[in-house]
């Protein structure tokens, strides 16, 4: 890896480039520009993009000034930055909460920022999150990233299958495709109709939705007699919720589209920090801009290799809004070999297993929805479903509701939840368009159990 060293009138400027060494200099406009290369490692290219960011915020940020009071700079490794302190999302909204309306952890004056976003509020209180021009400029070199690794190029149409609201969602993939010079085609309020009519008459090539919507735009399709594979979509970058890189649903949406499914992995506080390859069996962490570290949730000890944990980030390119070993609450799993298609940045086989708090626990079996989902989509015969949690005679349950007009299919999947997750799992066939469909995040799980007094 090169660090590149820029020695101007104005300072230095630090950038990441490839992998050789030397130095050059320059004359522009009667100046001398002089850059030297060096060698380092990726882990010290992070650091030394921690130590710039930490320095000032020592000083500017009041949120972390507080928090870190007392530590010693420079951090020197990954080791020691793993000594700091967490940050968590119920410390930002309680930031914010006390001090209205948005917190401490905005480094700047208000004036001085440009964007408004929310997080989606579907895990807890929604959180405000503002983005300075200069920070914006960073979420959209972050999906440029995202388009690369994706083949998207200028000679694309990309086209937006969502409603441009305070959820960040697509916002960063819109500006970054204007970026590259692709022609952006955005379908705001459209219906699920309007919004495939639209894709087959500007022969849109790459659509940009969530794994859910991508299924629920197949099923509009063949309501209206239209067939997906006549369209001129060739890739689809899917975001918002696991899906795109679970086996089970990738092939559906790729058979129902006849094009490829590349994940891609963001969240409003933190940045779009993921993206997937052509191996398409997971998720890679842009190691240029966040540093990843997985944890054991109930410990915060690092995992072993190969084993499940908590995905743990620090955004290194937003000073207007940092965040310092965030916990995501994404449960990945710790694979250091790395990904068969040969790009060395963190690797996360599966991609987002599931949340953290989505677990739970019946009778003895620990239950992640994701799970369960990747089950379900193995039947292309099944429409829809939803997960639903219960009590009965004082035990908590669970069943499963689905769509479709197969009934073998009901005791087929019973069979097949109870060879993969080890326990009856009741399937249920419910009349067709009963359960609710989704364009944005889908909230397929119904909580109906008994809430229980502790006994002190």
């Amino acid at each position: 890896m090169i660090i590149t060293i820029n020695m101007l009138e104005t300072g230095v400027h630090v950038s990441f480039i490839s992998f050789e060494r030397g130095y050059k200099s320059v004359m522009t406009n009667q100046k001398l520009h002089t850059f030297y290369e060096f060698h380092t490692s990726l882990e010290n290219y992070q650091i030394h993009k921690f130590n710039q960011m930490l320095s000032f915020l020592m000083v500017e940020n009041e949120f972390y000034k507080n928090k870190l009071e007392g530590i010693r700079l420079p951090i020197r490794s990954k080791k020691e930055l793993a000594q700091l302190p967490f940050t968590t999302k119920q410390e930002l909204v309680n930031d914010q909460k006390n001090n209205l309306p948005y917190g401490k952890n905005h480094t700047y004056p208000v004036s001085s920022y440009g964007r408004y976003h929310q997080t989606s509020g579907t895990t807890g209180e929604p959180l405000k999150v503002l983005d300075t021009p200069k920070s914006w400029n960073w979420w959209e070199e972050c999906w440029k990233k995202v388009y690369d690794a994706s083949h998207v190029t200028s000679e694309d149409i990309v086209f937006l299958a969502f409603s441009f609201g305070p959820f960040v969602g697509f916002w960063g993939g819109f500006e970054a495709a204007k970026k590259i010079s692709a022609l952006v085609i955005s379908s705001g309020s459209q219906s699920s109709k309007e919004r495939i009519t639209s894709m087959m008459n500007n022969n849109a090539t790459v659509l940009l939705c969530t794994p859910s919507y991508a299924l629920r735009l197949i099923e509009v399709a063949e309501e209206m007699g239209a067939d997906l594979h006549d369209t001129s979509i060739e890739k689809i970058i899917t975001a918002g919720e696991p899906g795109g890189s679970i086996p089970s649903i990738r092939k559906q949406i790729e058979d129902g589209w006849d094009a490829t499914v590349y994940d891609h992995v963001g969240m409003t506080e933190m940045g779009a920090y993921g993206y997937g390859c052509d191996a398409k069996n997971g998720l890679h962490i842009n190691d240029e801009q966040f540093i990843a570290e997985i944890i054991n949730p109930e410990t915060g000890e690092p995992v072993g290799a190969n084993e499940r944990g908590e995905l743990v980030l620090t955004n290194l390119g937003r000073y207007g809004y940092p965040l310092i070993r965030y916990r995501t609450g994404d449960m990945v799993i710790n694979q250091p070999e790395g990904c068969t298609c040969g790009d060395s940045f963190t690797f996360l086989p599966g991609g987002l297993l599931g949340r953290a708090d989505d677990m739970v626990v019946i009778r003895g079996i620990n239950i992640y929805p994701s799970s369960i989902e990747a089950i379900v989509r193995e039947y292309k015969e099944i429409k829809e479903f939803r997960i639903v949690y219960y009590t009965e005679d004082d035990m908590d349950q669970i069943k499963v509701q689905i769509e479709t007009d197969n009934e073998a299919i009901r005791d087929e999947l019973y069979t097949l939840l109870r060879q993969r997750v080890g326990l009856r799992i009741n399937t249920e066939i419910v009349e067709n368009g009963t359960l609710p469909r989704f364009e944005m995040k889908a909230k397929r799980i119904l909580d109906d159990r008994e809430k229980r007094t502790a006994i002190s």
